[in-house]
């Protein structure tokens, strides 16, 4: 497992940050003129229809205002959602795993009032092959490409402003 990491750390140590993060990010541009409100109310209503359970948020902007006085910072939201069972099943291989979950999606909005929604990239194609080595049972690996599938379907209805 290492001997496959190493390139790829040795490749991202290289990198600026905002290069890194991006490598590490699925994202998509909202269409221009959705607002913000729209694709979010996509994103519920899509995840709703694929019966991706939704669990919570954090409206990161308004702690911006609040807290720190910033009232021109960005609109950022950050929306969870767990499939319980494909959960368990990944912190039963390794505890640590509840540092990704639950699985997120932000919305922000940048400097140029642009609309993005983006998630960590739950891309397994660096674990093909290792699937038995790793503890992950072909059962584990199709719910975990499940979520994966389903969180880029979330995020495309978001971006398209598909109610």
């Amino acid at each position: 497992m290492m001997q496959m990491m190493m390139p790829i750390m040795s490749n991202v140590m290289r990198m600026s940050m905002p290069d890194a993060m991006n490598w590490f990010a699925h994202k998509i541009k909202a269409k221009p003129g959705l607002s913000f409100d729209e694709v979010v109310e996509s994103m519920m209503l899509r995840a709703n229809k694929l019966n991706f359970k939704y669990v919570g948020n954090n409206l990161m902007y308004k702690d911006f205002r609040a807290v720190l006085g910033d009232m021109d910072a960005p609109r950022i939201e950050v929306h969870s959602f767990c499939d319980i069972a494909v959960g368990r099943d990944l912190l039963k291989i390794s505890p640590e795993f509840l540092v990704f979950l639950p699985c997120r999606i932000g919305v922000m909005e940048d400097a140029d009032k642009n609309i993005w929604v983006m998630m960590l990239d739950w891309n397994l194609e660096w674990v093909a092959g290792y699937e038995g080595q790793m503890g992950v049972t072909p059962e584990l690996s199709k719910g975990a490409i499940d979520i994966r599938n389903k969180m880029a379907e979330i995020m495309q209805a978001g971006a398209d402003g598909d109610l």
